[in-house]
């Protein structure tokens, strides 16, 4: 039999082996999966070699090699090219029947099922750029035809680069795209105009930019290891007629929430608007 139409279990097939599928990759592997058991697609040559003497896993210039014999197809590919990569493989979609798992922003779990030629099981991940340094999370959505092993094949490929968070509800997915998708862009902008207020205030750039830093990374570090609450953690640190609580005080009077809350319904309404434009 041909081997295109025995898959091997455990072998997964990465289609894209840009930033964040090394990442994942790279956590795999120091995790413990067999390089022997990854086999990537990718249309670089550089990065081709530099995914095999890094790994050492199996490396392929054509999609439809790499593939073949893997029971887990992983698409990081492009949104605007994921039809076509489908397209072209939908035949040996049908013969193989993997399980399907795709990090494209904007593309359904009924778009891709349809465009590899229907009846697939198919996880829709929506990971965030934290993942390439293995501090991400990651939100899954599982059509109907995802067993207990699917989901936990698809939960083990992204827990490689984070926390994992199922949502049921597919239409979901474009608020998480919203809030943890573009969500480290709201935190670099935060320390952007930090960073402007601090020198405006004059303190020097390279102060400026440590203060900043290291109070962003010890502010998330207590939001994750205190187990508090947000809220909590915040009125912890503002006493009453204190100096934080007078930039609170402008936050609130300047509309922050109402501007949060009206950046993340926009971010989810163009989701929605993406995933109509790739059918």
């Amino acid at each position: 039999m041909n081997a295109s139409r025995t898959p091997s279990p455990g072998t997964t097939a990465f289609i894209g082996g840009g930033n964040m599928a090394r990442s994942l990759i790279g956590g795999l592997v120091a995790a413990g999966t067999d390089p022997a058991a990854i086999r990537v697609a990718e249309p670089d040559a550089t990065a081709r070699e530099s995914l095999s003497s890094d790994f050492g896993v199996a490396v392929f210039a054509d999609a439809a090699a790499a593939v073949e014999g893997a029971d887990t197809w992983f698409f990081a590919v492009k949104p605007q090219v994921m039809r076509d990569v489908c397209a072209a493989l939908s035949a040996v979609a049908q013969a193989q029947r993997p399980v399907v798992v795709s990090i494209a922003a904007g593309i359904t779990s009924t778009q891709l099922d349809r465009w590899l030629g229907g009846g697939l099981p198919v996880v829709r991940t929506m990971p965030n750029t934290p993942a390439l340094l293995g501090a991400g999370v990651t939100g899954l959505f599982a059509n109907a035809a995802v067993d207990t092993a699917g989901r936990a094949r698809a939960e083990a490929l992204l827990s490689a680069a984070g926390e994992t968070v199922w949502i049921e509800d597919e239409t979901r997915m474009d608020a998480v795209t919203a809030v943890s998708g573009s969500g480290p862009a709201y935190v670099f902008l935060l320390a952007e105009a930090m960073e402007d207020a601090a020198k405006a205030q004059g303190l020097p750039d390279d102060a400026a930019r440590t203060l900043v830093l290291q109070t962003v990374l010890g502010a998330a570090r207590m939001l994750v290891e205190s187990g508090e609450a947000p809220a909590e953690l915040r009125r912890r640190v503002t006493s009453p007629g204190g100096t934080t609580q007078a930039a609170i005080e402008t936050f609130e009077a300047g509309g922050l929430r109402t501007l949060v809350g009206a950046a993340i319904a926009n971010a989810t309404r163009r989701g929605g608007e993406l995933s109509a434009a790739n059918d």
